[in-house]
């Protein structure tokens, strides 16, 4: 486990620092607990305060963000930020450009919930303009 572990707002454990080949792709430190890889990959990704990932796309098949602890947004693009607390749900539809992150001054916790689909990848795109972030 992670020195961090004594703010995980999670029920679930909060795991490990993410590993190279996606935390490249953050602002600030996750941390990344698999729960099961049945039917769909589920994790738990627990986010330090201010940290968010870059725009992203999940190609094929979507993701579903299920909120477990503390405060987040969610932004689709050409959309407003959506402010996230425990018990929201976000059903992310292929082919839509966003990221998800932890508030500035809270640390987050959500299930990420893969959408198995033959072919189906994630692209990652330009990291969160620190100006809008800022501003939410």
């Amino acid at each position: 486990m992670c020195d961090g572990k004594k703010n995980n707002p999670s029920a679930f454990p909060m795991g490990n620092p993410l590993p190279e080949m996606f935390s490249k792709y953050f602002i600030g430190q996750a941390y990344l607990q698999p729960l099961t890889d049945k039917g769909g990959p589920i994790s738990n990704v627990t986010f330090e305060p201010g940290c968010r990932n870059n725009w992203h796309i999940h190609h094929k098949g979507g993701q579903i963000l299920i909120v477990t602890g503390g405060k987040g947004w969610y932004q689709a693009w050409g959309e407003p930020a959506r402010e996230l607390h425990p018990g929201d749900v976000v059903d992310i539809p292929a082919e839509v450009k966003h990221w998800h992150g932890a508030a500035a001054d809270s640390w987050f916790s959500h299930l990420a919930v893969e959408i198995p689909a033959e072919g189906g990848s994630a692209e990652w795109l330009e990291p969160v303009d620190d100006e809008m972030y800022s501003n939410l």
